[in-house]
């Protein structure tokens, strides 16, 4: 059977129609979890302000520079936040991959479903979709820093990992290698809607910027809510992409 993009367009278009509500929901909660994450491990907002300050300063120079200049609180502060920000988005893509996940398994079969119902029922796969978010973050992090086009690529070839780990019942390394396989041979298909995604990201880092009005709690629930809206998109497409490819 030939799958076009146009048909997913429109696949992903009708679920996130029928089941906005849902989603909405399990976006909001996701969101909730990743700023309570976030706010029980952030520094506090002076040792953020005297890192900012540092920062600040060291403008012109490189990051590795600013932060050998640094002070051992400093330098404390800084691996902190980095802690408190990884810790958030790990469990909050872990939480939000499982919920849309079961969401899209159980409405696919024709059964009545809430957010509620789907995040309670991926609970089972949370702890194989967490061990496998950390591995794709990892390397899809360190290909994005070595050089723009390896990120890319890692998250084109990885994209279909959560779906074969949650379908399939196999282990990481498996997913991982039928992830690479299936995204490479359809890579016309995921290329588009990856790079739409990772633009949404960009334009999310961009609107940060502007929300300097709002308080900081409500400036990150709102931005982590907008971002995994974006991703839940995304995993709606993939989901139905992997669906027909097993048809």
């Amino acid at each position: 059977m030939l799958i076009t993009a146009s048909a997913l367009y429109r696949d992903t278009g009708n679920f996130l129609r029928h089941q906005l509500v849902n989603i909405v929901l399990i976006v909001f909660f996701t969101s909730c979890v990743m700023a309570v994450i976030s706010k029980v491990f952030m520094p506090s907002i002076e040792e953020v302000q005297l890192l900012g300050e540092e920062a600040l300063s060291g403008a012109t120079r490189g990051v590795i520079e600013i932060v050998q200049n640094m002070s051992p609180d400093q330098q404390k502060v800084l691996l902190q936040l980095s802690a408190a920000g990884t810790l958030s988005s790990l469990i909050g893509h872990a939480l939000l991959l499982g919920g849309m996940l079961s969401l899209i398994s159980i409405a696919s079969s024709g059964k009545p479903v809430t957010a509620l119902h789907a995040l309670g029922s991926s609970c089972p796969n949370l702890l194989r979709l967490l061990s496998l978010t950390f591995l794709m973050m990892l390397s899809i992090q360190i290909g994005f820093m070595s050089l723009v086009v390896p990120g890319v690529l890692l998250s084109i070839t990885l994209a279909l990992a959560p779906m074969i780990i949650t379908t399939e019942r196999v282990g990481l390394v498996s997913a991982i290698y039928t992830s690479g396989q299936l995204g490479w041979s359809h890579i016309r298909l995921i290329a588009p809607v990856v790079s739409f995604w990772i633009l949404a990201k960009l334009l999310v880092l961009l609107i940060a910027s502007k929300l300097v009005i709002l308080p900081p709690d409500l400036a990150i629930v709102f931005l982590d809510i907008l971002s995994n809206f974006f991703s839940s998109i995304l995993i709606i497409y993939l989901s139905r992409l992997y669906m027909l490819l097993k048809s």
